[in-house]
């Protein structure tokens, strides 16, 4: 998968292995889930992703029993996906939807956050 740089501007963070941020496979490379925004290191700069809605990720409405409403304070690591926010549970994209939860598919982890 080739992106082009959507630098995220003023990011002094250098992510990688031991970062201790959540690492996720996105497409061909890896990227790491930093307060609700989805990370890649890219030489000098870091760029912003998203998840591509389809495939394994769908956004339709697929209710799921949870145990807690998703949100920015849920303790879950948030996860742009197209455009919209989910949040990783278990290895699967959650999303807050009128009064239940969706299941948006599995990402797989590469490392979980420290």
């Amino acid at each position: 998968m080739t992106e082009s740089c959507n630098t995220h501007a003023d990011h002094a963070h250098q992510h990688g292995p031991e970062c201790g941020h959540t690492a996720i496979k996105h497409g061909d490379h890896v990227d790491f889930l930093h307060d609700g925004h989805l990370h890649h290191q890219h030489g000098d700069h870091c760029d912003e992703h998203t998840l591509n809605v389809g495939g394994d990720n769908p956004a339709a409405c697929a209710p799921k029993d949870c145990e807690h409403t998703h949100g920015p304070s849920c303790g879950h690591d948030a996860v742009p996906h197209g455009d919209h926010t989910d949040y990783l549970v278990d290895g699967r994209l959650h999303h807050a939807h009128d009064g239940h939860c969706d299941d948006h598919g599995a990402v797989e982890v590469v490392s979980a956050a420290r």
